[in-house]
């Protein structure tokens, strides 16, 4: 961070010095003040470890479990199966980034998973075509989130309007399912046990879901307007944008995901199951929470999304091979959680004060 006096604010220019870039304000005494170096340095470290923390851990994480779970752990096949615990969980993750980042958290998404799952199961097991039955699969999700936007921009909470679309979707689900599994799916093996390459299918998909995501959040008008209106609605409406249209946006995409997630689930297991799992939505949000995805909306970044589900795999594969009951992963996930959430706002405290105790300081100079 590079520290100005009023001079270089008002482009002054000064000899020896031309276009303005001003030298720092003597002091009384004639002696030059030198610049905060050392705050700046240290907000760009906090900044660096609020942003980047969680690749940190993640390696930390690979470390100890590489030594401790040894000689098991670190293989190529333990890695394969560890991206492709994280794939499903990632996908997921991603929907509800999404919609966290523009403002509009979706917790329908186990039913949104489900009801998908058995309307492209039910068609596959009447021999319809494989590609329709996953396009209305996909299509229903779109469409939900679309219904799930719709009904929030009325002016209703839309944590209550996703709930009761998780009721509406299960019950759904249930229906056409006839309240049972629907086994012998082994049509949609191409994307669920299959391997490409070495790789399971469903790590492909994430790959992809992760790719496209991420060029459209960062690369696209529509997607940097989307995160603007997480972070302030109200200034990008002021400043002529549509922003209703990117808050729909987002719950299509939230929903969308969860029906794509649900369809990979479908293809691993070779059946879909009615019963709309509350450990989706649970584990989607802890590895978005992990990532540092700002729960207010405006602030986040796909990629490290996917190395919150990472680090979720990693921890629940180590543990399992040490011989640990799967209980013990999800009360360190819970503990890890938390201690983010309070790293997190620790960081961006310290940050705020740090920067405004050095703009303060940068007057004070400025003015003697």
């Amino acid at each position: 961070m590079t520290m100005t006096t009023p001079a270089q604010a008002n482009g002054a220019a000064t000899p020896g010095n031309p276009g303005g870039a001003a030298s720092p304000a003597p002091a009384p005494g004639g002696a030059p003040v030198a610049a905060p170096t050392k705050d700046s340095a240290g907000v760009r470290g906090l900044i660096f470890l609020r942003d980047r923390g969680i690749f940190v851990l993640w390696l930390l994480l690979i470390i100890v479990f590489a030594v401790w779970a040894n000689p098991y752990f670190g293989t190529l096949n333990n890695a394969i199966l560890i991206a492709n615990a994280a794939a499903i969980s990632a996908i997921f993750a991603a929907g509800v980034a999404v919609g966290i980042i523009c403002g509009a958290l979706d917790l329908s998404i186990p039913g949104v998973a489900a009801l998908s799952s058995c309307v492209t199961g039910w068609m596959v097991i009447h021999d319809m075509p494989v590609w329709l039955a996953l396009v209305v699969g996909l299509v229903i999700g779109v469409v939900i989130g679309f219904i799930n936007g719709v009904i929030s921009l009325r002016g209703f909470n839309p944590i209550i309007v996703t709930i009761a679309m998780l009721s509406v979707t299960s019950a759904l689900a249930a229906i056409v399912a006839g309240g049972y599994t629907i086994p012998g799916l082994s049509k949609l093996d191409f994307m669920g046990t299959q391997r490409y390459l070495g790789v399971p299918a469903p790590v492909w998909i994430a790959a992809g879901v992760f790719i496209v995501g991420t060029v459209f959040l960062t690369k696209t008008r529509d997607g940097i307007r989307l995160m603007a209106v997480g972070g302030s609605a109200e200034a990008v409406r002021r400043s002529g944008i549509h922003s209703d249209r990117y808050k729909v946006m987002a719950f299509m995409i939230s929903s969308g995901c969860a029906a794509l997630g649900g369809l990979v689930t479908t293809a691993t297991v070779t059946e879909a199951n009615p019963n709309a799992s509350p450990a989706l939505i649970f584990t989607a949000l802890t590895a978005v929470a992990l990532a540092g995805v700002s729960l207010v909306g405006g602030r986040g970044s796909l990629p490290r999304v996917a190395v919150g589900a990472l680090v979720l795999a990693t921890i629940a594969n180590g543990l399992t091979i040490k011989g640990i009951q799967p209980y013990w992963a999800t009360g360190a996930t819970g503990l890890l959680l938390l201690g983010s959430l309070a790293l997190d706002r620790s960081l961006t405290r310290t940050v705020s004060q740090r920067l405004m105790a050095t703009a303060q300081a940068s007057v004070h100079t400025g003015t003697r």
